[in-house]
């Protein structure tokens, strides 16, 4: 197609939305009301992924290893082993046979991890499971001193005996990238050699699944409504367009135009609709959004909410995306049908 042809036929689509100007704003008005529709549900999902990605930093795993703490206060004690090495089979019995124990009974093959070196080696065995973002070695000290923080102001000192005597066996502070795969994450680790017990807040993991899951259906729906809903409005305004221009579409398929070069003009128009529609939604939203958050802000103090320059982008490539698909689906679409079915007309006229 010649340049010429083309700048006729943009021409001919922007003398369509002027002509019917009336309709052009409605579905205009109607298309911006979708679009920020569309728009504010891609931010509040959003600013929920970005509170749920909070809650997922809290909702941190420990996992307790088999250390010397875990044999001495929280493994059955091996009265058996602990007899056999007082009786007098000891002062016949060869090296390879006897096993020391210490003043407490407690043998090193009781416990998995002897040293701080051994329980950073497992921290580093856990890192390399699949799912896992971080993991912090927590000493048996660090371990007491959270224990007490956590406690009421005033009922530390009625714990102090427990710093000569520290039951708090060491861990693994595990930190995870996708909750979805928590249950599967806590079994990898409950398997390797050297961890005990692991500690989790399942309920919390499975609630910000589920939220994060009703959020991205809830999404989807409401764009997939709201596009078919843009769809039909453009349709309806190229349909009363091309009535209006009824016998002037005749007199081209009469003297030889082809549906291409009928249909291209009706298309600029649904484009223009659509990319005219975008940039005041643009605007629209930014205005709204930014009233919403200051409010927010000062009104609850928090600073957790996703900014709308990180967004704008995104938002303007999602709204032209509507714009432009729900133009040219819809004008093709109409004329297309026209054409088909009204095309005996054209040569009746």
């Amino acid at each position: 197609m010649k340049l010429g042809s083309i700048r006729y036929l943009t021409k001919e689509g922007v003398k369509n939305i002027w002509a019917n100007r009336l309709m052009s704003l409605a579905s205009i008005g109607v298309l911006v009301a979708c679009m920020v529709i569309i728009g504010l549900a891609v931010l509040i999902a959003e600013n929920v992924n970005v509170a749920i990605g909070n809650l997922e930093e809290q909702n941190v795993v420990m996992a307790y290893m088999k250390d010397y703490n875990w044999a001495l206060y929280g493994k059955e004690a091996t009265t058996d082993n602990t007899a056999s090495n007082t009786t007098s089979d000891t002062e016949t019995a060869t090296p390879e046979d006897t096993e020391k124990v210490d003043k407490n009974g407690i043998k090193d093959s009781d416990y998995v991890i002897h040293s701080e070196d051994e329980a950073k080696a497992l921290c580093k065995e856990i890192e390399k499971l699949d799912n896992v973002e971080k993991v912090v070695f927590v000493s048996s000290e660090e371990g007491l001193e959270s224990v007490k923080e956590s406690m009421l102001e005033g009922q530390e000192e009625y714990f102090s005996f427990l710093d000569d005597e520290n039951p708090m066996s060491c861990a693994a502070k595990v930190t995870m990238k996708d909750m979805g795969k928590f249950e599967e994450t806590i079994k990898k680790i409950e398997k390797l050699s050297g961890v005990e017990r692991v500690v989790s807040q399942s309920d919390l993991a499975n609630t910000i699944n589920a939220i994060k899951k009703g959020v991205g259906v809830a999404g989807f729906w409401i764009i997939a409504i709201l596009m078919i809903i843009s769809l039909v409005i453009v349709s309806n305004t190229i349909r009363v367009t091309m009535y209006n221009r009824k016998l002037e579409i005749s007199i081209m398929k009469a003297v030889g135009a082809t549906d291409a070069f009928v249909r291209i003009p009706f298309i600029v128009e649904g484009m223009i609709i659509g990319l005219i529609s975008a940039v005041i939604s643009e605007g629209l939203l930014y205005f709204c959004y930014r009233v919403a958050t200051e409010t927010i802000i000062s009104t609850l103090g928090t600073s957790d909410i996703v900014k709308y320059g990180d967004m704008a982008l995104i938002l303007f490539a999602l709204f032209a995306g509507i714009g432009i698909i729900a133009g040219v689906l819809g004008s093709a679409i109409m004329i297309g049908k026209y054409l088909k079915h009204e095309g005996s007309e054209f040569a009746a006229i």
